[in-house]
């Protein structure tokens, strides 16, 4: 392949919360090692449609995926199958989500939990389900064991192109909100985690797209048309160069951005141009 490209999306955090408190991300924007720009969430701007639509380029009016309680093996081409045609390599470290949606559903907690599968287009799972899931129990995995797995596949695996997923931030803005010391402190401590295994993933070779699915209000809400819900901020450590604009990219953009990195084929069903020059 072209490149080898990371996806990291850290789901539910608005554009504002990004630009003030990831202190280490925006150091490598001011030391010229990265670039960031803004990105603006499918409609509605809930995960599950989110997630269906990073993948695929399509809106989740067209895929299917309405609702977080929709869920279904999607039938348009994606990232991971994508780059298995080319006879890439992928590995996901994420909620069972995207198992379901990218390889098969429904999700199977003891065949689906890990698997490595020479046909893809998932090769290399390793997922969690968060099962249990409320205000007083998150049942979210440590992201630093998250970061680590995600770096043991590109170590043991060679993977062309990984996807990281890690719901913390979205779960303790759903029970905090994003505007309070909790939320500070959260936000300060993924930056922190990151800090330690960026320059691993840069120093094995890989281009790291640090991101988001959709915001959140200082309500704990998202979903709908509100900046605070929709807007999000987009890292980019690599060799390309974004195109920049006043307005944010569009979420659409993602899926074909990331194949033109990687050197795959963009399959018509994406129709949302590259963000890359």
């Amino acid at each position: 392949m072209q490149s080898k490209l990371l996806l990291i999306i850290l789901d539910g955090v608005p554009y504002r919360n990004w630009r003030r408190y990831f202190g280490n991300l925006e150091g490598w924007v001011k030391n010229g090692d990265a670039q960031v720009t803004s990105m603006r969430a499918s409609l509605p701007s809930m995960s599950g449609p989110c997630y269906a639509s990073i993948h695929t380029g399509v809106p989740p009016q067209e895929h299917g995926i309405l609702l977080n309680d929709v869920r279904f093996r999607l039938e348009q081409p994606d990232i991971f199958s994508c780059v298995a045609d080319v006879g890439g390599k992928s590995g996901a470290v994420a909620h069972s989500y995207w198992s379901e949606f990218f390889n098969r559903y429904p999700f199977d907690p003891v065949f689906d939990l890990e698997y490595d599968e020479p046909e893809g287009p998932i090769h290399h799972g390793r997922f969690h389900s968060m099962s249990g899931y409320g205000h007083d129990n998150q049942m979210t995995p440590s992201d630093t064991d998250l970061f680590g797995t995600l770096t043991m596949l590109c170590a043991r695996h060679s993977i062309d192109y990984g996807l990281l997923h890690t719901c913390t931030l979205d779960s303790m803005g759903h029970r905090f909100g994003h505007d309070n010391v909790h939320m500070d402190n959260a936000c300060a401590i993924m930056d922190a985690q990151l800090s330690v295994f960026l320059p691993k993933w840069l120093d094995m070779g890989y281009e790291v797209i640090v991101t988001a699915d959709h915001g959140q209000s200082d309500r704990g809400h998202h979903g709908g048309v509100g900046e605070d819900q929709t807007d999000f901020a987009l890292y980019y450590f690599g060799k390309g160069e974004l195109i920049r604009s006043q307005d944010p990219l569009d979420q659409l953009q993602l899926a074909p951005s990331i194949l033109s990195r990687l050197g795959a084929k963009i399959p018509n069903t994406m129709k949302s141009s590259n963000f890359f020059k």
